[in-house]
């Protein structure tokens, strides 16, 4: 039922779904299952072992599934699986996963990848993420649902991005950042929470309330980081506050961005 430009290459073993559509000079590997509807404009090479969900729409020159980029990596077997309705723009790159990380990179649902940034191995991408253009997720990364990262900002191994947070435009990001964070200068700052999200996810203003006296002990309460988010726990009710205080205190090989006091 697939649609196939006769100068797309497509490789024995390779699966479709039903109406898919597979435009010119295409490389679809053997390996790969594309899920219905899934569009690969034109010059699109997905490869490895690779699953792309219903509705998702590739972007010229785009590099899905290719090997890691690790020294470490040595052909061992991973994959990548990438979800339903995604937005996957021109020259974005996803790779693999690798041992040391599980041996999968996952991408949640209805993204929007725009030109030129990365997926690195092993990261792990929640849903309705934004990654703007020639942003780059390094490996091992885990974005929980509704993050938005900032055009040519970088965002260092290993490092969780909390959910509905938002990382600025050409910001590093070397520690870990707490979920609704606002994060931005060269070398990432958390200098607030991301309101205007908030508001657009229609959160109630009692929550948001909650999440900025939250934010205000968190900056300036008494004790070190870790005891004012326990403080944060045992005195709030918000649903909201304790998604931070759960992520903060949550495993991770990273230091927190922590408010300026």
């Amino acid at each position: 039922m697939a649609q196939v430009h006769p100068t797309a290459v497509i490789e024995d073993g390779a699966r479709f779904g039903q109406d898919c559509v597979i435009g010119p000079l295409c490389v679809v590997g053997a390996d790969v299952v594309l899920g219905d509807r899934v569009e690969l404009k034109s010059h699109v090479v997905v490869t490895g072992k690779t699953e792309i969900g219903d509705d998702t729409v590739i972007f010229p020159f785009a590099v899905i599934g290719e090997i890691p980029q690790d020294l470490k990596f040595k052909g061992e077997d991973s994959r990548l699986i990438v979800g339903a309705r995604n937005r996957i723009r021109e020259h974005v790159t996803m790779n693999a996963g690798t041992d040391g990380g599980g041996g999968v990179t996952r991408v949640g649902d209805d993204g929007l990848f725009m030109a030129g940034c990365h997926i690195a191995h092993d990261a792990q991408v929640g849903n309705r993420v934004i990654v703007v253009n020639s942003a780059a997720v390094a490996g091992h990364c885990v974005l929980e649902d509704d993050v938005i990262i900032g055009g040519l900002a970088g965002i260092h191994q290993w490092v969780r991005i909390g959910r509905g947070a938002i990382i600025g435009a050409v910001t590093m990001v070397t520690n870990d950042v707490i979920p609704y964070g606002l994060v931005q200068a060269p070398r990432g700052e958390l200098h607030g929470l991301n309101l205007v999200g908030l508001k657009r996810r229609g959160v109630a203003r009692s929550d948001i309330t909650a999440l900025r006296a939250a934010f205000q002990m968190l900056a300036q309460g008494e004790g070190t980081f870790h005891e004012r988010v326990e403080r944060l726990g045992k005195e709030s009710d918000s649903q909201q506050v304790h998604e931070m205080v759960d992520f903060v205190l949550g495993h991770t090989d990273r230091s927190f961005l922590v408010p300026g006091r």
